[in-house]
């Protein structure tokens, strides 16, 4: 059977991605014009390979003017399972993470609940500062079901612990989420490298493998000035139609 070929607008897109990684914000990028002659293709191609960048806010168009890399502030969808690694390997960020804490606790009610524990059972409390091309992100800390405590043992600052998931059979496919914003404390500032009077959002969510079992139970402390949430909203079927 022949292999599957990638649409070419995919193909494309995939080369502007890592001219993006390689470049500064506000950097210009290939016109259409230069990618039809570049791929051999119709402009439709390629501004749909664009257009694919765009919607992930890799890049910015002017209209008369050219082509952009975009901003560094990072974009999350509110409830995505998607990892932070993986998030910020598509706008051209290489992540990594500084172990805080990884030891084994006591979980509190919440967590008990969240992971759905038994009785006696304890959590692996694992707390990391993100960053993105060396700069401060996130504060992430995950009260992780005991059933994935095997991912200690793995590069938990260069890798990720999604994929350290996937590689005991757990793969994350839905998370519940909860985001607010307050004003960050003077330790999360000093991490966060923030200003006086610095904003944070915190997002609190639950995550679920393929078999709706739970992996971990999460808060998130986002620097606010370089994050974008956005929800993905769509009509309830359950709900009564008038």
């Amino acid at each position: 059977m022949p292999a599957e070929t990638i649409p070419r607008y995919l193909e494309i897109a995939e080369y502007l991605r890592r001219l993006v990684a390689a470049r500064r914000p506000g950097d210009r990028l290939p016109s259409d014009a230069e990618l039809c002659q570049r791929f051999g293709v119709s402009r439709m191609t390629a501004r749909q390979a664009v257009q694919v960048l765009a919607t992930e806010q890799l890049l910015t168009r002017r209209r008369g003017d050219g082509t952009f890399v975009a901003g560094r502030t990072a974009l999350r969808t509110l409830g995505s399972p998607l990892s932070f690694t993986e998030s910020m390997r598509r706008r051209g960020l290489r992540a990594t993470s500084r172990v805080l804490v990884a030891e084994w606790a006591t979980p509190d009610e919440d967590e008990v609940q969240a992971l759905a524990l038994g009785a006696r059972e304890q959590i692996l409390r694992l707390e990391r500062l993100r960053l993105a091309d060396g700069r401060p992100m996130a504060i992430e800390r995950a009260a992780l079901a005991p059933s994935v405590g095997a991912v200690v043992s793995d590069d938990l600052e260069q890798g990720s612990l999604h994929a350290a998931f996937e590689r005991l059979g757990r793969s994350p496919m839905q998370a519940q989420a909860r985001v607010s914003a307050r004003r960050a404390t003077s330790a999360e500032r000093r991490m966060l490298q923030l200003g006086p009077g610095g904003v944070v959002l915190v997002e609190r969510r639950i995550i679920s493998d393929q078999d709706d079992r739970p992996l971990e139970h999460t808060e998130t402390v986002y620097a606010a000035e370089r994050y974008e949430f956005e929800a993905v909203l769509r009509p309830d079927a359950r709900a009564d139609r008038a």
